[in-house]
């Protein structure tokens, strides 16, 4: 699955950190890109941790159940989930991981080159029921977080700290019951490790990269009842120019 999303980031007079989707655009194995209406043009506001509604960063669930592409297909939920973790994962690496804590190690720490500390999101399970289509008792349990300052680059012409970050071992388990009395459960590890790229002027990160490993076995209620796979993630975030937003 390749996926490209633009997001747009605007303040708001009352603090609050206004994002717009302006578009999503998906490609599933070798299938024609598609779009998903339901997420032009969608705003939301940023909100540090996990809401009133058990809903991380804000991120409105309903959002992303049982949406439709351009052509008025659904999207599996396995696939929606993607769609939905995508801006789970913008969140975690620019505003958590590139911003200091408010208690706890976090990049406030690190300050020479070399400096390695234990991210105080080591350990962390957030919520991953979402909607309809996810069932309660999913959930990801991050493993030992470390952020390491490895060095300086120029990205964007600007002069930037290189900090990466690896999640040692993470382990995950999601339910799904896709149609009624048929629950398909799927257990498994995830590594994930990348490199964020954090403007040393103005705070403000220009790119981040991610490389994941995720090995499952998915349980079903019927054969082959048992699948095991492995696949590999892979994302580039970039901090563009207003004139190159437009064009996109």
């Amino acid at each position: 699955m390749y996926s490209v999303y633009i997001l747009k980031y605007e303040p708001a007079e009352n603090g609050d950190e206004n994002y717009t989707c302006t578009k999503f655009t998906v490609a599933i194995s070798e299938t024609p890109e598609i779009s998903i209406p339901v997420l032009d043009n969608w705003t939301y506001v940023y909100y540090t941790d996990i809401d009133e509604n058990g809903q991380v960063f804000g991120i409105d669930h309903s959002r992303f159940d049982n949406f439709k592409d351009n052509n008025d297909n659904p999207i599996p939920p396995d696939k929606s989930y993607h769609v939905y973790n995508a801006f789970i994962d913008f969140h975690s690496f620019c505003d958590v991981f590139a911003e200091p804590t408010s208690e706890g190690m976090g990049i406030q720490n690190l300050t020479g080159i070399g400096q390695k500390i234990v991210h105080d999101a080591a350990f962390s399970e957030p919520p991953t029921n979402l909607g309809e289509n996810i069932e309660e008792g999913s959930f990801f349990k991050n493993g030992k977080i470390t952020l390491e300052f490895k060095g300086l680059s120029i990205v964007n012409d600007k002069n930037c700290a290189i900090i990466g970050y690896d999640s040692g071992k993470s382990i995950y388990k999601m339910i799904m019951q896709p149609m009624p009395n048929f629950q398909v459960e799927t257990t498994g590890t995830s590594h994930y490790f990348g490199d964020i790229y954090k403007d040393l002027e103005t705070d403000w990160v220009q790119k981040v990269t991610l490389s994941e490993f995720v090995v499952s076995e998915t349980t079903l209620p019927m054969p082959p009842n048992k699948i095991n796979t492995i696949n590999e993630r892979e994302i580039l975030i970039r901090n563009v120019e207003e004139a190159e937003f437009l064009v996109e």
